[in-house]
């Protein structure tokens, strides 16, 4: 969005550099992007200055030119020039060596030093059009004696600039679409830091008495939801002309080409007040405004000429039978000011902001209007607008009105209240504010404030702040007119970590849930109904502990599941014989058994994996997800919940054919391994199935483990490796304990990086290659302490396990 310095302080006295003004803007959330300055006159004169011919005689080698000596205060130029009016005593416009023109009809040249026709020029006696002060070429042009020699020609001509300021307004600063919008920020900003009492100077609007009043006229709207707000006027007797100089000019500033006087004080109190106009030529439209959708397949050829098919979906502004402009984005060709208008009529609406939004880019029509109303305008200068409008026309077309302007489905939106906490809201922004503070904030940011003790304020947000509905966000207008700037930042950061228990499984769900899904698994849920032919299987292991239906929808879904696994495995035949392999699903849910106490129910995390870790690609090797996959996951998992975590060898099952667990303070939180061959086979897979199990009941009895920070080490780690020869019985779960026990301090780290059985090994032993990390972190390990710390771990394993180290 684009704003005007010198248009802002029309509604806003304030003594700012621009740089000052846009460092204030950003600072208060109208972060402005970009500053571009305006010249009255393209260049603004720069480099040019006002001289005095004090000689002229004719070029030896040209009739036409002459060779003159100017005087422009602080030196004599001798200027080579071929206009014929040229002569001595005359005040006349030198531009300058390096200096730079921008002609009226042409394109920019730079003035340099040059030889014509052998004799030196340095510079240039510029005509009006050369400078770009006017369109003509008759000749220099020729000062008034009063034009003082050595003056700037910018300040000889009293040209003016502006400054344009580009802002990346925020979708839900809709209030801030206008100058007033923006001088409101600053003038809070303002008074709060200065201690000020400035006020918005809102344009004074008297709109004149009513002639020939239109009964006739009427405004129809069919969906309230797509238009909530509409304001019709007629305006007879214009004269459509170009609009006055100080307008043109404010328009240029926001890069707005100036029309005529109707379309351009539209588009002015548009970039004023942040609401957009329309304006129609009324007789072309009849005495009727229906709004409403369009029809499928209609064509409207839009004001630049080009004819557009609508979608059914656009909400036009018609005359019941005729469509005469797509609302609140672009106005149809038909309908439009020309010349020959006469008689207008004035629009100011409230349109639906999706539905603006929706039709903006099906049609590819971005106007500074659809930005606008696809934000949401700001609904409490709708009739101010028009009324503006109204106002500027009539004084510069000589028009009359014929009636005041119509009101449809106009509702007084009721001021929201919200009570504010001073000392919630000092914890919250880090800063310490008394209460009269945050009173002069917000009175200045127009929010009504009644102090109900020593610590809470009641509140009423503005009606142009839609954005405003809760508290924070009352905060948040706080601070921004504090300035995000001031808030003090610590020399330290102090951080309250809570040991607590997991006292909620939906909190342990979500984490979870997180981990998994970040981590290419789906969620599914399943029927909390068993299917009997894994049921009755599982009687064999856990006895009759089932619970069954009283009245079963079938044979087949006679209990409730005693387990998440059978569900899952179910899933992934199904995907299997759907041609998916690569398999990774999970589930929360409940489980169900009955016991001599009763029926009790628990909750559990299943997770299956089957086929490759990824699809096939160019880049990397497949790989089968295996047994150790599932370990891994499981460790994450108990990592993620801050366990420490035991290992336990399981005895299978008939659902498992390898079975281990994990377990926290001597309680089974995991269990995993691969499917059986024996399920395998009644359920029909393909390849190898892996599962995990949690029992989410047992996390709720403990509390997580402290999170301790540490400085990080200064030094550097060592690295040791041995190669192991051991029993194919021996884990590498024991390798670690019996290390780790050796050497508790210094040994930070360990990792198996090579398993091998086979050639040159007997057949009942197995080899482990192991990596150990040694760190101190007050001063680095010698090679001597390391030796020995190996040593001790070897003897240890050979006592203990019998390893010997590999040749």
């Amino acid at each position: 969005m684009k704003i005007s310095y010198n248009w802002l302080k029309n509604y806003l006295d304030f003594n700012l550099s621009v740089d000052e003004l846009a460092e204030i803007l950003t600072d208060t959330g109208l972060e402005v992007e970009g500053i571009k300055r305006i010249d009255q006159v393209k260049g603004g004169l720069k480099g040019l200055v006002i001289g005095k011919v004090i000689d002229c005689v004719k070029h030896e080698d040209a009739d036409r030119l002459k060779i003159t000596q100017v005087d422009i205060g602080t030196e004599t130029l001798q200027i080579v020039c071929g206009a014929d009016n040229v002569d001595v005593n005359q005040k006349v416009v030198v531009a300058t060596v390096n200096s730079t023109l921008y002609p009226t009809s042409d394109n920019p040249f730079k003035i340099k030093k040059a030889k014509i026709r052998g004799v030196a020029s340095f510079g240039m006696i510029c005509a009006e059009d050369e400078i770009g002060l006017g369109d003509s070429h008759d000749g220099i042009l020729v000062l008034s004696d009063e034009a003082q020699i050595g003056q700037m020609a910018a300040k000889h001509f009293n040209l003016s600039f502006d400054y344009q300021l580009e802002i990346g307004l925020t979708p839900n600063r809709c209030d801030a679409m206008g100058h007033i919008g923006v001088a409101r920020d600053l003038k809070a900003y303002l008074n709060y830091h200065t201690n000020g009492n400035k006020e918005i100077k809102l344009p004074v609007i008297d709109l004149p008495s009513i002639k020939n009043n239109r009964a006739d006229f009427s405004i129809e709207i069919t969906d309230s939801e797509l238009c909530s707000r509409y304001f019709g006027a007629v305006i007879e007797n214009v004269n459509v002309e170009p609009s006055p100089e100080w307008m043109q000019k404010a328009l240029r500033t926001v890069d707005i080409e100036p029309i005529n006087n109707i379309v351009d004080v539209t588009n002015y109190v548009m970039f004023e007040f942040g609401t957009p106009l329309h304006a129609f030529d009324y007789g072309k439209i009849g005495n009727k405004i229906v709004v409403q959708q369009s029809k499928k397949g209609e064509s409207f050829t839009t004001l630049d000429g080009i004819e557009r098919k609508l979608n059914g979906e656009e909400l036009m502004i018609t005359n019941g039978h005729e469509n005469l402009c797509i609302a609140g984005v672009y106005g149809g060709l038909s309908s439009g000011i020309s010349n020959d208008t006469s008689s207008i009529l004035i629009e100011s609406a409230v349109f639906n902001p999706t539905s603006i939004r929706k039709t903006s880019k099906s049609h590819g029509l971005q106007t500074d209007a659809s930005f606008r109303f696809e934000r949401g305008v700001d609904t409490s200068f709708t009739e101010a607008a028009i009324n503006r409008a109204i106002s500027l026309i009539l004084e510069f077309s000589g028009g009359h009105l014929t009636s005041k302007p119509i009101k449809i489905n106009y509702t007084e939106h009721n001021k929201l209240n919200l009570e504010l906490n001073i000392q919630m809201l000092n914890n919250r922004l880090g800063i310490h504010l008394e209460m009269d503070q945050v009173i002069l904030i917000l009175e200045n940011l127009d929010f009504e404030c009644k102090q109900i003790d020593a610590k809470k304020v009641k509140i009423k947000v503005p009606e142009y702040r839609r954005d405003v509905y809760r508290v924070e966000d009352v905060m948040e207008e706080v601070l921004r007119i504090y300035g995000f700037n001031q808030v003090p930042i610590p020399k330290k950061w102090h951080i309250s970590f809570q040991n607590k228990e997991f006292d909620n499984s939906n909190e342990i769900q979500r984490t979870l849930s997180n981990w998994f899904v970040s981590n290419g698994f789906n969620e599914v849920v399943n029927n909390s109904l068993g299917n009997d032919l894994f049921e009755n299987q599982l009687d064999k292991i856990s006895g009759n502990t089932k619970v069954s239906i009283l009245n079963p929808l079938s044979s087949e879904l006679a209990s409730m599941r005693r387990t998440l696994l059978f569900g899952l495995l179910e899933n992934i035949k199904y995907n299997q014989n759907r041609q998916q392999n690569n398999l990774k699903f999970f589930e929360f849910g409940k489980i169900y058994e009955k016991s001599e106490k009763g029926f009790h129910e628990s909750r559990q995390l299943a997770f299956v994996v089957s086929g490759n870790h990824r699809q096939e690609s160019w880049r990397t090797e497949n790989k089968v997800m295996d047994f150790f996959d599932v370990k891994s996951i499981c460790i994450s998992l108990g990592e993620k919940l801050g366990l420490k975590l035991k290992e336990n060898d399981i005895e299978p099952s008939i659902f498992f054919d390898s079975l281990q667990s994990l377990s926290h303070k001597k309680k089974v939180i995991f269990e995993y391994g691969c499917i059986s061959q024996e399920l395998k086979r009644k359920l029909d897979f393909k390849g190898s199935v892996f599962a995990g199990i949690l029992n989410i009941d047992h996390l709720l009895d403990h509390p997580k483990v402290a999170t301790i920070f540490k400085e990080l080490p200064k030094t550097f780690f060592v690295k040791r490796d041995f190669s192991l020869i051991l029993d194919k019985s021996v884990s590498y779960a024991s390798i670690q304990k019996i290390a780790k026990d050796s050497e508790r301090n210094l040994l930070k780290d360990m990792n198996l990086f090579d398993v091998y059985e086979g050639k040159n090994l007997p057949e009942d032993k197995k080899s482990y290659a192991v990596s150990f990390i040694f760190q101190d972190p007050k001063e680095t390990l010698q090679d001597a302490q390391i030796d020995k710390i190996m040593e001790k771990i070897r003897l240890k394993l050979k006592s203990e396990l019998g390893a010997e180290l590999r040749a």
